[in-house]
């Protein structure tokens, strides 16, 4: 059974503080969760004010389909966070 997790790399150039960065998170992970019905959590940086890793993992009984939703899921994300998103990767275990 294939895994995929989606690594998103963020800079958020306009959080002055913790709860800033949060609120931007929060958003994001709950509009992936809702749409793509993927497990979502802030992986690296959880004490910096305007950095972050967020990790986005699927499975599916076929690679195809996980590439397919990590695929739609990075689509979105760049859509939500335009400038912010500074990098990805694909792992399929």
């Amino acid at each position: 059974m294939p895994v995929g997790l989606l690594t998103l790399e963020l800079h958020i150039p306009d959080a002055q503080s913790l709860k800033d960065k949060r609120q931007v998170l929060r958003g994001l992970k709950d509009r992936l969760r809702q749409k793509f019905n993927v497990a979502v959590a802030e992986l690296d940086h959880h004490d910096v004010w305007q950095r972050s890793v967020v990790g986005v993992v699927t499975l599916s009984n076929e690679e195809k389909h996980v590439r397919e939703v990590l695929q739609s899921v990075s689509d979105e994300a760049s859509r939500i966070l335009g400038s912010f998103l500074t990098g990805e990767a694909v792992e399929i275990v």
